[in-house]
């Protein structure tokens, strides 16, 4: 078990909502606009970024009438190890600072990165559904965000690299100092082959886990990662400086990491590549994307708690997946949490799961 004693306030349409009792498997049902994907979200709060709807703060916040001010949220959980509490986790904004996310671990005050080293917490939602025809941008968030759940410190030399270059892009558009550039471009550099590394090495160990399961029932994906430069700090900071006039030109770094890409093809049955993700029906699509995501949950839940958000999974698939994806989820160490609008698709797992039905932003326990 991870997660146990979750606590919502204040967020979204939940005024005051817990989570006692929690099991491996994790069940929210009710009508759509209930609240079910919210309770999902303030899981997903509890680890770095801006959860799995990337929503502003003010969005996040409960509003009694359409012209109230947003209250201050919080969400709380324990963290359970080998049946023992091991941390209390905690994310909230204050009045007096709505814009601003505060972390308390263990009652003290901590940076939201450091939420994982703690826990690993992924997720699969249907806004995700269009990855593979999406930009190039949205695949490289979705790389970092699996990179983050099992390398922590991946979201600070990302963060360091962004800066970096938006530096660089001002001094290159105001032609200032020359040194100042070298620094800079040294930071961009350095960070930028961190970053590249991370995501290599990623998507090389996601290969591993993926090329031992079998072609059926869900499509088996084959993931390639193509850098978008030099991978070495000697040669990324080399690229740079060549590039000035035309990135200044440009008005942005047309070289570098945040030109990543990761290129999906679907496996053949004689485990040759077939065609683009992109190209392939939206079932197979949702196969590949379940496949990675639940790779990523193998990879995720080695040495430490991990957690998978799977927001209205089970509806969609055929009764022959719907099996074999409990099948999986029941031999993996990660605390399942998932919704849907009835019971029916969850029978399999209905008595060993702990249920609960939202409404409202209401739980009532089954």
């Amino acid at each position: 078990m991870a997660l146990a004693k979750i606590t919502l306030q204040n967020f979204r349409n939940h005024a005051n909502s817990q989570l006692d009792e929690t099991a491996h498997f994790n069940l929210l049902v009710g009508e759509n606009g209930a609240g079910k994907t919210n309770v999902l979200e303030a899981i997903s709060l509890l680890s770095p970024g801006r959860g799995l709807r990337r929503a502003a703060l003010a969005d996040l916040a409960r509003k009694v009438g359409a012209d109230s001010t947003p209250q201050a949220f919080a969400i709380g959980a324990t963290l359970i190890e080998q049946g023992q509490t091991s941390a209390r986790l905690g994310t909230y904004t204050e009045a007096e600072r709505p814009t601003r996310r505060l972390v308390r671990i263990n009652g003290a005050d901590a940076s939201a990165s450091a939420l994982s080293e703690w826990h690993a917490v992924a997720w699969l939602t249907p806004s995700m559904d269009g990855l593979f025809t999406d930009s190039a941008g949205a695949r490289r968030r979705f790389v970092d965000r699996m990179a983050l759940a099992i390398e922590p410190g991946h979201a600070k030399a990302v963060n360091r690299l962004e800066t970096a270059l938006r530096e660089r892009n001002r001094l290159l558009e105001e032609r200032g100092d020359a040194r100042w550039l070298d620094a800079i471009e040294a930071q961009a550099a350095q960070n930028g082959s961190i970053v590249a590394e991370t995501r290599a090495r990623l998507v090389s160990r996601l290969s591993d886990e993926l090329s031992a399961l079998p072609a059926e029932p869900f499509a088996r994906p084959i993931l390639t990662y193509r850098p978008g430069g030099p991978t070495t700090p000697e040669e990324l900071l080399a690229e740079f400086a060549r590039n000035r006039p035309r990135d200044r030109a440009a008005g942005r770094a047309l070289t570098g990491p945040h030109r990543d890409e990761l290129e999906v093809v679907m496996a053949m049955a004689d485990r040759s590549p077939g065609p683009p993700a992109a190209s392939c029906s939206t079932g197979e699509q949702k196969a590949m994307l379940i496949a990675i995501t639940l790779a990523h949950g193998v990879l995720a839940a080695s040495g430490r708690p991990s957690v998978l958000l799977l927001d209205e999974v089970a509806a969609h698939l055929d009764p022959v997946r719907r099996k074999a994806l409990f099948e999986r989820l029941r031999a993996g160490k990660a605390q399942i949490w998932m919704t849907g609008t009835e019971l029916a698709p969850f029978v399999e797992i209905e008595e060993e799961a702990a249920v609960w039905r939202v409404s409202g932003g209401e739980l009532e326990r089954l």
